[in-house]
C-alpha cells in the first residue's frame, strides 16, 4: 500500500504486514515487533523518537516509510461530558469522532468513511453523499488521535464504529484497520469491547462474522415493516427486512453473545405499540438486544423526537416478549454530537488547530 511518493504509511499496515516490510529491508522479523510497539505503545509521531532502533534502521524507514497522524482541528465539549472532534485529512475532507464518557471509562465513536452514501433520511451524514473511504491508518489515527487528548487516569476502552459512513462498504480497510486495534501488538482492544454499527450490507455483515469474528455486531433496523424501512433506509430495497432477518440468523454466536439491533424512534412515523408488537414478531428466535434511541432532531430533517411515554410503552411491550432492552440516553446533542448528527458540515474554513 505505497502512496504516491513511494514510501509507505506504516499504519496502513496490519501487524503481520508490517514484518514483512521490516524484512523487505533487510532486517529481522523482531524489528517489527519494537516498530510496532513505537508506534501503538508508545504513539511515536517520528523515527527519531524510536532511540532503541539502531539508526542505520531508522534512516531506512525514513527513506521507505512515514508515521501518520491526525490532530484535532477542532474539539467541541458538551456539559454532559461528550467530546466531538473534528479531524481534517490530508486532503482537505474532514470526519467526526464522539467521545462519550460511562461509569468508569470512555467509549469512542469512530467514522469509516468521509460521509456516506446510504441516504438514511434521520441522519444528518447521509445529507453530504460520499466522498471517499477512510484508508485503515485514518480509522486507528483518530483513536491515537482521542487518546493523545486524555489524562493518565482517563481510559479509552471501548469502541464503536457508528460515526460517519457504512463500515461494510468500506470493507477491507474496516477488516485491516480491526486487526490493528484488536492485535496485542497493536492497539490491544478486546473484541467484546469493539462494536460494528451496519445497515444490513449482508453479503459483507456474514463474511465479517464467519471469517473475522473480533467484533460484536449491531444492526441498525429502525423499521416494523419493508415500507417503513425503505421510506427511511434506502438500502432496505435491496437487503429487505426478511433477507436481513434471516442472515442474523445464520450469524455464529457464542453462548452468551447477543446481537444488538438499533431502533431509532421517530415521533408518528415508528413509534407505535404496532411498531413495537410487529418488531418482536421479526426477532422471534434471534438473541437479541434492542437499544432504542429516541430520534436526535437536527435543522435538516422534520422528524421529531417521540414523546417519553411512547418511548417507554415501546420498551414496555418489548420487555414483556423477553428482549433485554434499553433506551440509549443520547449524549451531545448540544454539539450536534448526537446519534445521526455527525458530519453535516462539509466546509472545514474557520477551524483552528488544537496546540
Amino acid at each position: 500500500m505505497r502512496e504516491r511518493n513511494g514510501r509507505v504509511n506504516l499504519k496502513n499496515l496490519t501487524i503481520d504486514e508490517l514484518e514483512s516490510f521490516v524484512v523487505s529491508l533487510g532486517e529481522k522479523p523482531f524489528r517489527a515487533g519494537q516498530l510496532a510497539r513505537w508506534l501503538y505503545g508508545r504513539k511515536a509521531r517520528s523515527f527519531e523518537e524510536m532511540t532503541d532502533l539502531a539508526r542505520s534502521f531508522r534512516e531506512k524507514l525514513m527513506e521507505k516509510s512515514r508515521i501518520s497522524f491526525l490532530q484535532p482541528a477542532e474539539v467541541k465539549a458538551s456539559p454532559d461530558g461528550t467530546k466531538k472532534y473534528r479531524f481534517l485529512l490530508t486532503d482537505g475532507e474532514a470526519v467526526e469522532s464522539v467521545l462519550l464518557p460511562e461509569k468508569d471509562h470512555f467509549t469512542l465513536c469512530l467514522s469509516t468513511q468521509a460521509g456516506c452514501a446510504l441516504g438514511c433520511k434521520f441522519c444528518l451524514t447521509g445529507t453530504r453523499g460520499l466522498a471517499r473511504n477512510l484508508d485503515p491508518s485514518e480509522i486507528i489515527d483518530q483513536v491515537i488521535g482521542v487518546q493523545a487528548t486524555l489524562l493518565a487516569e482517563e481510559k479509552l476502552t471501548n469502541l464503536v464504529l457508528m460515526g460517519m459512513g457504512e463500515p461494510l462498504h468500506n470493507f477491507d480497510n474496516v477488516v485491516r484497520a480491526l486487526k490493528v486495534i484488536r492485535s496485542p501488538a497493536g492497539l490491544h482492544f478486546s473484541h467484546r469491547r469493539v462494536t460494528l454499527s451496519t445497515a444490513g450490507i449482508i453479503p459483507e455483515m456474514e463474511e465479517i462474522s464467519s471469517r473475522h469474528h473480533f467484533i460484536k455486531l449491531a444492526i441498525s433496523l429502525n423499521a416494523s415493516t419493508d415500507e417503513q424501512r425503505s421510506a427511511l433506509m434506502p438500502i432496505n430495497r435491496k437487503y429487505p427486512l426478511n433477507d436481513l432477518l434471516a442472515a442474523c440468523r445464520r450469524i455464529p454466536l457464542s453462548n452468551r453473545e447477543k446481537i444488538t439491533f438499533e431502533y431509532v424512534l421517530i415521533r408518528g412515523l415508528n413509534d407505535s405499540e404496532e411498531d413495537a408488537h410487529r418488531l418482536a414478531k421479526l426477532l422471534k428466535g434471534i438473541r437479541a438486544k434492542v437499544n432504542l434511541i429516541p430520534f436526535n432532531e437536527h435543522s435538516q430533517s422534520p422528524f421529531k423526537r417521540p414523546e417519553d411515554i411512547a418511548v417507554q410503552k415501546f420498551r414496555q411491550i418489548l420487555m414483556a416478549r423477553r428482549f433485554t432492552t434499553m433506551v440509549r440516553q443520547s449524549k451531545g446533542s448540544d454539539i450536534m454530537a448526537a446519534c445521526g448528527q455527525l458530519g453535516g458540515k462539509v466546509k472545514t474554513e474557520g477551524f483552528e488547530k488544537i496546540k
